[in-house]
């Protein structure tokens, strides 16, 4: 897995950080995990890629360690760091606490499918051993790939596709990095309570992109900026919708230790 997102590291911010939609659904993301900030003083990002969402954490004031099992990724985060509360470090997921067993942090955060890389053994050891590493009522914020996409479906239905439409259903899903495959695995909300239920108490969920698409169809939408300015409309529209969480392309899901 490190060799697949080494080589997408350079591509990575080119690919979907700096793009239209990226921007769109980092924005999503952003507005709900701001009203979980109160009184959060350090917090630990898993799967961090460049970045991004570090930076825009530290800028708060807020101390953050931002991890990725990438070294690439973390070379390119580095190069972007100006602040003094704002550490990347390399570390593998499926370790992390053991990693940082000494520390305890506010707010474990994970953006954009990151968990999704793991099987659901993996993701159940993960969510059981978190908790070890989180403070008193600290919170779990993750931000994950469901299994039932409506934008897929429909795109690839229309193209004719439909093995690649309902491929998320399958147990696990080869996704093609920069020409590796790395093998993906989807979740819906339900999954992600029922295997966090011994640790950690459910409090929220939110649809990340049910209107504004997949970052994959970028190209089509780049120049038909009026086209997406109604979608992201549409989107402000249904934001706090959760049933609808499990149709977007990502939901956040917010937990909190018991």
């Amino acid at each position: 897995m490190k060799a697949s997102f080494d080589k997408a590291a350079t591509t990575y911010d080119q690919s979907f950080t700096n793009t239209l939609i990226g921007k769109l659904q980092r924005n999503l993301v952003y507005e709900v995990v701001s009203k979980h900030l109160y009184q959060i003083k350090n917090i630990l990002e898993i799967n961090c890629g460049t970045g991004e969402d570090a930076i825009w954490l530290a800028k708060k004031g807020i101390e953050v360690t931002a991890s990725d099992i990438s070294t690439e990724m973390i070379f390119i985060a580095n190069s972007k760091k100006n602040l003094k509360n704002l550490n990347f470090i390399h570390a593998d997921i499926n370790t992390i606490s053991e990693q940082f067993s000494d520390k305890k942090f506010d707010l474990v955060f994970s953006n954009f499918g990151g968990l999704n890389c793991l099987n659901i053994d993996e993701l159940s050891d993960f969510l059981n051993s978190v908790s070890t590493i989180l403070s008193e009522k600290g919170k779990l914020i993750l931000v994950i790939m469901p299994k039932n996409t409506l934008w897929e479906k429909v795109y690839f239905i229309l193209k004719g596709k439909f093995k690649t439409a309902f491929r998320r259903a399958k147990k696990v899903v080869f996704a093609n990095v920069d020409g590796i495959s790395v093998p993906t695995y989807y979740y819906n909300p339900k999954d992600i309570v029922n295997l966090s239920k011994t640790n950690f108490n459910y409090l929220d969920v939110k649809p990340v992109g049910v209107f504004i698409p997949p970052s994959f169809l970028e190209p089509f939408f780049k120049n038909k900026k009026g086209f997406l300015g109604l979608l992201k409309t549409l989107e402000s529209r249904i934001k706090n919708w959760s049933f609808l969480s499990k149709y977007a392309d990502h939901y956040l899901i917010v937990l909190q230790k018991k």
